[in-house]
């Protein structure tokens, strides 16, 4: 993600609805974030699909990372062999 620019990334609601195709093709050609206000707040924030995805393949990434750490702390790990078993048994399942 871009660094936020707050002349040109943070608009008022009002200005966001009057040019709203307009920001739609900038967000998507620039991959930049747009912060939204409402009444001198941030209200939204607007991102590209593509950034929207990158975000949340990041977020389940960090999130399976967590639980595998979280779950060796606990001693709930597996060995190469039970891994290979567990594998098979799932591949096969898929089929």
């Amino acid at each position: 993600m871009k660094d936020i620019l707050v002349a040109n990334d943070i608009i008022p609601v009002g200005q966001f609805k009057s040019g709203l195709a307009k920001y739609l093709k900038e967000i998507q050609g620039k991959r930049n974030s747009l912060i939204i206000t409402q009444n001198g707040k941030p209200a939204g924030v607007l991102i590209s699909p593509a950034e929207f995805d990158e975000f949340r393949q990041t977020k389940l990434f960090i999130e399976s990372v967590s639980r595998g750490l979280s779950d060796s702390e606990k001693g709930e790990v597996l060995t190469t062999s039970q891994l290979r078993s567990e594998l098979k048994k799932s591949r096969a399942d898929k089929t």
